[in-house]
């Protein structure tokens, strides 16, 4: 017994140290680095959200319950603009890893599901179809490889990875019309995608001056040049309007 609580002592001050260790290295990083936080407004009056109309497809009626609205200009009851992409356009230096875990786009409900999502160079993206029916992805590129592949049964997956930064790559499905969305491939983790209220963060950014970018599919770009202290919080606000 005494060995046994012996071992058991010895595993738990491990356990501790590690612990400590890795809460000291987070305290180090929050301290050396930065984060970007703020909101995405819409300058004016918005236009109001338009039904979209499956037509004949019965079948996507059922899997939404009552009317789905154009996700291509979403914005709040206070101005913020949701599916914004919000990133760091110049002055990151290094090279970064991209993360092991991938980003998942769904079709779900006839609808592609994020809208707008972000993604590293070399991280694995899968294309999922949660729908019973036939979806197929269309996804056109400049500088990466397009691909146009068909998911005709539920559950069914594609995995790609892409090799270049690109900006608003666009995704569609040839059988529902409708459906469209965009994904955005970085060589860095500085990114983002304002929520529903227009609002978004980039944690652990290297202190430096850069150029902020915010693209919109419909409202096309804005930027603003901000430099960042160790262990600053900074807040900015970006303005967009219709063109």
């Amino acid at each position: 017994m005494r060995g046994f609580e012996l071992k058991r002592t010895l595993v738990l001050t491990a356990a501790f140290f590690v612990g400590l260790s890795f809460t000291g290295i987070s305290m180090v990083r929050a301290a050396n680095t930065a984060t970007l936080k703020g909101r995405v407004l819409f300058e004016g009056k918005p236009p109001k959200r338009q039904p979209i109309s499956f037509g004949a497809e019965i079948q996507c009626k059922k899997m939404n319950k009552g009317p789905v609205l154009s996700e291509d200009l979403v914005v709040a009851p206070d101005g913020g603009i949701k599916w914004a992409l919000v990133y760091l356009k110049e002055g990151v230096k290094g090279k970064y890893k991209p993360p092991v875990d991938p980003v998942v786009i769904d079709q779900k409900g006839c609808m592609f599901h994020p809208h707008v999502a972000g993604v590293m160079v070399g991280q694995k993206v899968i294309f999922l179809n949660s729908d019973p029916l036939l979806h197929n992805v269309r996804v056109s590129t400049k500088v990466n490889k397009s691909f146009n592949v068909a998911q005709p049964v539920q559950g069914m997956k594609e995995e790609r990875v892409f090799t270049n930064p690109e900006i608003g790559i666009p995704l569609r499905c040839d059988v529902h019309f409708w459906m469209s969305g965009f994904v955005n491939v970085f060589p860095h983790p500085f990114f983002a995608v304002t929520g529903e209220d227009g609002s978004f963060e980039i944690e652990n950014v290297p202190p430096g001056t850069y150029t902020v970018e915010v693209w919109h599919e419909k409202l096309g770009t804005v930027s603003q040049k901000i430099t960042l202290k160790p262990g600053e919080t900074k807040q900015v606000v970006f303005k967009m309007k219709k063109k």
